[in-house]
C-alpha cells in the first residue's frame, strides 16, 4: 500500500497542474485564479487593460504559493519527517522550505513594486507608454484599447491561457503571466510554422494550426507569436491592416473542406488502383475541365450484394480533386466526424459509394 506522503504528492501534482493549466472542467467549477480573485480583478469588458494588470500579478502570486502549500500539506501527510518543527527537518526539506518561502516573498515584493504609482511600474504599463503621445501617458493608450475591446467586431480566438485578440488598431496576445500588445501600423506578420493534428477532442477531422510571428518596428516592443486554427486565418486577415507574409511557404487550409480534401486524397491513394484498358482514351474531368480524369468508382468495401454501396458502371469522368469536393458537398456540414464513413451518390449515375470505392487510375 502506498504511504500517505506518496498519495498526497501525486494528488498535489495533479492539483498544481490543473491550477496552473486549468482544463475546461476546472474552469467550469470556478477553481481558477480569475474566479477566486474575481472581486479584486473587476470586469474584463469594462476595463480590459486594468483587468489584466491585476490578473497577471495575481496569477504570479497564486502560483508562487504552490511549493509552500505542498510543504504545509506534507506536515500532515508525513508527520514522521517532523516538518512542522523546522529545526528537526532534514537538510533537503529545510532547503525546500527556504525556496518555498522565498518564491512568494519575491513575487510579493515584485507585485508591490508593480502596483506602486497606479501600476506605472508594471511591464504592460511600460509597453503601453511606448505608444503614448508626448502629452499623455499609458492610461490614454489603455483607454483606447479598452474601448476597442468592447466592440463586437473584434477578432478573438484561442484558449483562455493563449488568447489572440485583434481590434481595429491593436494585436493582443493574452498569456498566463503577461499581455503582449502591438500596434497594427507598426508590425510585420509572418507565418513561420504549421502543425497538423489528425484528431482533436472536439472532432475526428484533422486540424491545422498556424504559428504567426508578430514583430514590431519599434525596438522597445517585444516580438511574440500567435497561434490559431487555419480555418480562422481568413477572418484574421480581414481584421488586419498589414499583410501576412508566408516565409515558410506553408500551405494553409482555410476551410473544413480543404482539410477534408487532403484527408480524402491520402486515403484514396492507399486504395486499390484501377488499370484502364489500352483501347480506352481518358478525357478531361467534366468537373474542372483542367485535369485528365484519373479515378474510377469500383465497389471494394464489401461483397457485390452486401452493404449500401453499389457498383458504378460509369467510365472515368472525374479527377480526384473534383470527386473529393463532390464527396464533401454531399455531407452534413454540422457533423464532420461522419464524413469519412458516409456514402454518397455517384455524380453521374447516382450509385452509392464510399471512400474505399474510389480507385486511382494507374
Amino acid at each position: 500500500m502506498e504511504s500517505p506522503a506518496v498519495t498526497f504528492t501525486l494528488a498535489y501534482v495533479v492539483f498544481s497542474v490543473c491550477f496552473v493549466f486549468p482544463p475546461d472542467e476546472v474552469r467550469s467549477a470556478g477553481l481558477t485564479v480569475q474566479s477566486l480573485l474575481a472581486a479584486w480583478l473587476g470586469s474584463e469588458d469594462a476595463a480590459f487593460v486594468q483587468y489584466h494588470l491585476r490578473r497577471s500579478t495575481g496569477t504570479l502570486l497564486a502560483h508562487s504559493l504552490l511549493p509552500l502549500g505542498y510543504y504545509l500539506g506534507m506536515c500532515f501527510a508525513a508527520p514522521e519527517k517532523h516538518l512542522c518543527f523546522f529545526y528537526l527537518a532534514s537538510k533537503g526539506w529545510k532547503t525546500f522550505f527556504f525556496f518555498a518561502v522565498l518564491f512568494p516573498a519575491v513575487t510579493s515584493a515584485l507585485a508591490y513594486y508593480w502596483s506602486r504609482k497606479g501600476w506605472n511600474n508594471h511591464p504592460l504599463a511600460r509597453t503601453l507608454a511606448v505608444y503614448a503621445l508626448p502629452q499623455s501617458g499609458w492610461r490614454a493608450v489603455a483607454s483606447s484599447i479598452n474601448t476597442e475591446f468592447r466592440r463586437i467586431d473584434k477578432f478573438a480566438t484561442g484558449a483562455p491561457g493563449a488568447r489572440v485578440i485583434v481590434t481595429d488598431t491593436w494585436v493582443i496576445k493574452v498569456t498566463t503571466y503577461c499581455l503582449h500588445v502591438a500596434q497594427q501600423q507598426d508590425i510585420h506578420l509572418t507565418v513561420t510554422d504549421s502543425r497538423q493534428h489528425e484528431l482533436t477532442p472536439d472532432s475526428n477531422m484533422p486540424v491545422q494550426f498556424l504559428t504567426i510571428h508578430v514583430a514590431s518596428i519599434n525596438p522597445y516592443v517585444k516580438a511574440f507569436d500567435i497561434r490559431l486554427n487555419s480555418t480562422e486565418y481568413g477572418e484574421l486577415r480581414e481584421k488586419l491592416r498589414a499583410p501576412i507574409s508566408n516565409a515558410a511557404n506553408v500551405v494553409i487550409h482555410q476551410s473544413l473542406s480543404d482539410l477534408f480534401l487532403e484527408t480524402f486524397t491520402s486515403l484514396v491513394e492507399i486504395n486499390q488502383t484501377y488499370s484502364v484498358p489500352s483501347t480506352q482514351e481518358l478525357e478531361p474531368c467534366i468537373g474542372c475541365m483542367q485535369t485528365i480524369a484519373n479515378i474510377k468508382l469500383i465497389k471494394n468495401c464489401q461483397e457485390p450484394n452486401e452493404g449500401e454501396c453499389q457498383q458504378c458502371y460509369c467510365r472515368p469522368m472525374w479527377c480526384l480533386t473534383c470527386m473529393g469536393k463532390w464527396f464533401a458537398s454531399r455531407q452534413d456540414q454540422q457533423r464532420p466526424e461522419t464524413w469519412l464513413s458516409s456514402q454518397v451518390p455517384c455524380p453521374t449515375c447516382r450509385a452509392k459509394f464510399c471512400i474505399l470505392d474510389v480507385c486511382i487510375i494507374r
